[in-house]
């Protein structure tokens, strides 16, 4: 079965939403930290206080490479991709403190007790143009761990699905 893959365009968009995001979003941590410069930034005599640097922080694999290093050509900002694993490690991380993200994208049932412990900043949500275009249910989903829907919004949504075969099942259960 033949399945599309998002286009560039969407994917660029989507990569762009999740940038604006996270510059209206304050970084996370309690207290603000400098992103240290690129190894590139001296070489090219580019001052490291007027570079646009994105530091994110996903699970591994949601975003393509490619889709970094071309939203990074588009809009002139350097983004810092870092990956995990597990809803465990983000946590340890986070909890840890002064991490320098701006931008982490934790589980909801995770986030309900990193918000707790005050790792986020709150949105401000009058930057957020196109907040009101969220969907309602999805947002009282996650209204479920960040109350108000302060700290978080949300970045996808999925399901698990499970296929069985009945006749099997009949055969092992009586």
């Amino acid at each position: 079965m033949y399945t599309r893959s998002p286009s560039f365009a969407t994917l660029l968009a989507r990569l762009a939403c999740l940038t604006a995001a996270a510059l209206l979003l304050t970084a996370c941590g309690k207290e603000a930290e400098v992103t240290p410069p690129p190894a590139t930034a001296a070489r090219t005599g580019v001052a490291a206080d007027t570079e646009k640097v994105l530091n994110v922080y996903n699970w591994s694999d949601y975003i393509d490479p490619d889709t970094v290093k071309n939203f990074e050509a588009r809009y002139g900002i350097k983004v810092n991709y870092d990956v995990f694993d597990s809803n465990e490690v983000v946590e340890t991380k986070l909890l840890a403190g002064n991490t320098g993200y701006d931008l982490v994208m934790p589980s909801a049932q995770f986030m309900e007790r990193q918000i707790k412990a005050g790792v986020f900043r709150k949105l401000d949500k009058a930057a957020l143009k196109n907040l009101g275009n969220m969907d309602p249910a999805i947002m009282q989903r996650v209204a479920q761990h960040d109350p108000n829907n302060d700290y978080a919004i949300p970045y996808m949504w999925g399901t698990d699905g499970i296929g069985y075969n009945v006749n099997k099942l009949k055969q092992i259960m009586p």
